[in-house]
């Protein structure tokens, strides 16, 4: 069982301490799920562990042929390659082993009399057979498959930031490391892949550490849970819904003994006052145990709850209506004939495939994009926040509370309690330190979180959402949940999240694409299993043997005749079976005469088996040949 050991890593940015003294052990085998609030150093520990960004301090302990993959959110691709070639221009050995063939190859066949040129490509098919590289193509295939990526030759120049993603999750799967970190891996998958790559991890020999805002991803894949907070770690045996017990079980028994030192510090506090000092040795240990009490007091730091409590603007009954609605680009077709109805308090969900026009569908609503035909009406106290997939641009010398008080400066929660902005930016999870902050150094989920926020403040009373769960940690989104539950306005959320889903939508659509659009009722889970995925199952075993029947040649009614390079071949072919023939015997013979020499006889089977395979190879290619000579 190979081992991967932390001991006392310790990471520092600028005046804050991300991560302090960790220690932990991950064995093969182990599932681990990395949690933690936006911000609070999940990534930087993944760079450390990857040897990406080394940590300030500590070690790490693991066997020298211990490898790690990592999918970093934002893979670093060479634009001007193919897919394909982009997924080989990986720096893990199986690759290299692969290129260092192909040149050889090409190499030798430019120069076959070359005998240095022979030697490298005899070393490169030796290094292919050692590391069975020979199937790494097809296995690249199917994953790409699996990950909807099949125009192998697309530049990834012109590829969108998911398909690049699943790019580089092909290139860390293909090479089965010891150690698999995947950084956010379910963005941008639709749900069949997800499943299958929930199917390929349940699987997998090594060992994984990921970090995700997907729950159901992480009840169905991790068998540990690693959370990150305030600079500590802890650790939780189990699924995510193991963690979150756990997580209360550890907050109620820390709050228990802090409450006990509470009590005893203010007894001893009052000793202290009325009691003689330094009179006896007794005194002075009491002295001495009450020091390091008090130093202690208030040491206890826990997550706090993001208590978004918000008012709102009066919603009329009428919302928003779609009345024979239909949109498409060119020939490109999102819907067609859609009517809907939306009222107060209704949560939609909308979701599909990646690039069938969701994003386009709650555009509509928004009143941003023309229908191509039918009826679009909005209510007239309808007032919309729209959380969109991108950020808006926030310029990065502006602190971060500025980038609130251009909205209000002070706004009135659902009680009608004045809040400041920084009141809010405490509410959720925004220490005062922080408020002063540039935005530049804020990270990603903290920029959405800061995002979220202000459209938060601008009392919508109609909120559209366009992949929410998108960079937002799962403590956000779990409050998020808690505030869209309570909010008195109308909700459509486009999403794959699975779990976020099923816990603000009550009803929603499925974009197939084509322009088909199924409406389901109920949790979306309930529907996906139900329904989307045993199509998706059928749709991919028919698509298998289409391609099967497709790939099986096809006999033409024109006789082929020897090209000029095959002629060349088919000329020597028997003489080359011949040498190989004899080259075989001569080793069988060696390999007989040096019976007890065991190094010698197992430097000569290295040689025989590549000898024979020659051999096979040269005989399957005469039947070939000989076949078309035959007619």
């Amino acid at each position: 069982m190979k081992q991967f050991r932390v001991d006392n890593l310790t990471s520092i940015y600028g005046e804050k301490v991300l991560f302090d003294d960790l220690s932990f052990l991950i064995s093969s085998g182990d599932r681990v799920g990395l949690v933690g609030v936006n911000g609070s150093g999940k990534t930087t520990l993944l760079n450390a562990l990857s040897g990406k960004h080394p940590a300030d301090k500590g070690t790490i302990t693991r066997q020298n042929d211990y490898r790690i993959g990592y999918l970093e959110q934002e893979p670093n691709l060479d634009a001007h390659l193919t897919v394909l070639d982009a997924v080989y221009a990986g720096d893990q050995p199986i690759f290299k082993t692969v290129r260092a063939y192909q040149e050889a190859l090409d190499n030798f066949s430019l120069h076959p009399e070359d005998d240095r040129a022979a030697d490298r490509f005899e070393k490169a098919q030796a290094a292919m057979d050692q590391e069975d590289a020979w199937t790494i193509e097809s296995q690249i295939k199917t994953i790409l498959t699996q990950l909807h990526l099949t125009d192998l030759k697309a530049e990834v120049v012109n590829l969108s930031g998911g398909q690049k993603k699943r790019v580089g999750m092909a290139q860390v799967l293909i090479q089965e490391p010891d150690l698999l970190i995947l950084d956010e891996p379910t963005n941008h998958l639709d749900f069949d892949s997800i499943d299958w790559l929930e199917r390929y991890l349940a699987k997998y020999k090594g060992a994984l550490l990921t970090v995700t805002h997907d729950r159901y991803f992480l009840d169905r894949v991790t068998n540990r849970i690693f959370e990150l907070s305030f600079g500590k770690l802890y650790e939780y045996d189990g699924n995510y819904q193991d963690y979150i017990e756990g997580k209360a079980q550890r907050q109620a028994d820390e709050a228990l003994a802090e409450h006990k030192r509470e009590k005893k510090y203010e007894q001893e506090k009052i000793w202290m006052n009325k009691s003689a000092r330094a009179r006896t040795t007794k005194q002075k240990g009491r002295e001495k145990a009450f020091a390091r009490l008090e130093e202690s007091m208030g040491q206890v730091k826990q997550d706090d709850d993001i208590a978004l409590s918000l008012g709102q603007s009066r919603l009329g009954k009428k919302v928003m209506k779609l009345e024979h609605a239909t949109l498409s680009f060119g020939d490109h077709l999102i819907f067609k004939d859609l009517s809907l109805l939306l009222g107060q308090r209704d949560r939609l969900g909308i979701t599909g495939p990646n690039g069938v026009g969701k994003s386009s569908l709650l555009n509509v609503l928004a009143g941003r994009l023309p229908l191509t035909d039918g009826i679009y009406e909005m209510g007239q106290t309808v007032k919309i926040g729209y959380y969109t997939q991108v950020t808006e641009e926030i310029p990065e010398d502006k602190r971060v509370v500025e980038y609130l008080t251009d909205v209000a400066s002070t706004i009135q929660d659902e009680n009608g309690q004045v809040l400041s902005a920084k009141d809010l930016l405490e509410q959720f999870l925004f220490p005062p330190f922080m408020h002063g902050t540039l935005v530049r150094k804020l990270s990603g989920g903290e920029r959405r979180r800061l995002y979220l926020l202000k459209i938060l403040m601008q009392a919508p009373n109609v909120l559209l959402l366009d992949e929410p769960t998108n960079d937002l940690d799962i403590a956000t989104l779990t409050v998020l949940e808690d505030f869209l539950d309570r909010f008195a306005g109308t909700v459509v959320t486009v999403s794959h999240d699975r779990y976020f889903l099923d816990s603000v939508a009550d009803f929603g659509y499925y974009l197939a694409g084509q322009g088909v659009v199924d409406r389901y009722n109920g949790a979306f889970s309930t529907y996906l299993e139900d329904v989307v995925l045993p199509k998706e199952e059928k749709n991919s075993n028919q698509q298998k043997a289409d391609e099967k029947e497709t790939d099986e040649p096809k006999k033409s009614d024109k006789k082929r005749k020897l090209t000029y390079k095959e002629k060349q071949e088919w000329e020597t072919i028997e003489d080359d079976i011949a040498a190989l023939e004899a080259a075989v015997d001569e080793l069988n013979e060696a390999m007989a005469e040096n019976g007890s020499d065991y190094e010698k006889v197992a430097t000569i089977q290295v040689e025989l088996d590549e000898k024979e395979k020659q051999l096979d190879d040269k005989m399957t290619r005469w039947t070939e040949l000989s076949e078309i000579v035959e007619g």
